[in-house]
């Protein structure tokens, strides 16, 4: 039986959901190794939640060392088919102003140090990726926000950057001309292994700065970043349990088959580790039936 079909991934400055009701704290190993921490299981709502920080209770994991493919395993296994990002994000334009609400629909990614897959040791998938972020799920976000008292941007390209320094003020330039609207840096690989693991996935960027393009403001830093993301972590709750009692009782994107047409190896090609560690993403496919925890 699932343990909970939704899940929040919380950022900086959200490391905990204490409205969960009933909550319990579940250990989950994975191929990958551990989660960034225990994963809390409640309801919201009547609705059955998983709540995981995304850099560990207390904010001890950098972003480059974010074990993102044991998250994104450790959170499928308990049955999660849709995941709400909660991220901390620059601005680089002058309409999307600190404290603003972005629900980004593109990505860039700027990366350079993290896996990005599930995938490799004989086993090759190609996963479509050209809209990395779910629509259903997107306009369910967009649905819950309008319906608060903060400004919210229906749509925007965040570059996300490998961290864990900012950007130098060249690299801020060059993404405001590339279009970009926003600054991250943890919506990559987090995004791409939602989409391999089948997985619905949104986010809620909150808008904490400037950057360090605009000359009228104070240069980011760690303090403005926490300040103002504390100032939205109650509208963000607010969003998140509002989205939560609109989601469809089933899901009719793409997201659930991502993998139907992306396998390449042949089923007999695939080494019996690989296979093994993988099971729980590729069992449907390769004709073997598994039982949801």
């Amino acid at each position: 039986m699932a343990e909970a079909t939704v899940a929040v991934i919380g950022g900086s400055g959200l490391d905990r959901m204490d409205e969960l009701a009933g909550a319990a704290q579940v250990e989950v190993d994975t191929p990958f190794g551990p989660p960034s921490d225990a994963v809390t299981v409640g309801l919201l709502g009547g609705t059955r939640v998983a709540f995981l920080p995304r850099h560990g209770r207390g904010h001890q994991i950098s972003p480059t060392e974010i074990p993102v493919r044991a998250n994104i395993y450790a959170l499928k296994s308990l049955g999660v088919e849709r995941i709400v990002s909660i991220s901390a994000v620059g601005s680089l334009k002058e309409g999307v102003r600190p404290l603003d609400l972005v629900v980004p629909d593109q990505l860039i990614d700027r990366t350079t140090g993290r896996p990005g897959t599930f995938f490799g040791d004989g086993l090759v998938a190609h996963v479509a990726f050209a809209d990395p972020y779910c629509p259903v799920l997107r306009d369910v976000a967009l649905q819950a926000a309008t319906a608060e008292t903060i400004s919210t941007h229906p749509q925007g390209t965040c570059v996300v950057i490998e961290g864990p320094q900012f950007s130098t003020r060249a690299e801020s330039e060059l993404f405001r001309s590339w279009g970009a609207d926003i600054i991250g840096m943890t919506a990559l690989p987090e995004a791409r292994l939602a989409r391999e693991a089948e997985i619905c996935y949104a986010t809620m960027a909150f808008v904490t700065d400037y950057d360090c393009w605009h000359e009228t403001e104070e240069d980011v830093s760690v303090e403005v970043v926490v300040a103002n993301l504390h100032k939205n972590a109650s509208a963000a709750k607010r969003i998140i349990r509002g989205l939560v009692s609109r989601l469809p009782a089933n899901r009719e994107c793409g997201c659930g088959s991502a993998l139907r047409k992306a396998i390449i190896t042949a089923p007999e090609s695939i080494p019996e580790t690989t296979r093994a560690r993988l099971s729980l993403l590729i069992d449907k496919y390769l004709g073997v039936t598994r039982e949801v925890r």
